[in-house]
């Protein structure tokens, strides 16, 4: 089970992935594709050109975690933007995981110092 404890970023793959790739070969796409280090304490989240689909792994001390999820019924609300890479919450992650779009109308975020 994913545990957000130590998690930095969340990043997605936007678009398409080929999900036969494993570790190595996701781990390789996240070093040279998207220019990132994938042995930091962040996600790196992939998925099928179906939508139905998603990798997600982690390095952890010393070793990688590479979680799947196959949904049986719908889809992910996947972005399908022109850019390689999105940074997201784990929030907005556990969203997309609900089969809920990124783009919801959460309340905001309110900083209160004083009460009323």
């Amino acid at each position: 089970m994913l545990n957000e404890a130590g998690i930095d970023r969340v990043y997605l793959a936007c678009g398409a992935t080929d999900l036969r790739k494993s570790i190595d070969g996701l781990a390789v796409l996240v070093r040279q594709g998207f220019e990132l280090d994938p042995f930091c304490c962040c996600l790196f989240v992939f998925c099928n050109r179906k939508k139905d689909k998603l990798k997600i792994l982690q390095w952890e001390h010393n070793g990688f975690w590479l979680y799947y999820r196959r949904l049986e019924r719908g889809k992910f609300q996947w972005p399908g933007h022109s850019t390689q890479v999105m940074t997201i919450s784990y929030r907005e992650l556990r969203w997309l995981l609900d089969g809920l779009s990124l783009y919801q109308r959460a309340h905001p975020k309110v900083d209160a110092r004083v009460v009323l």
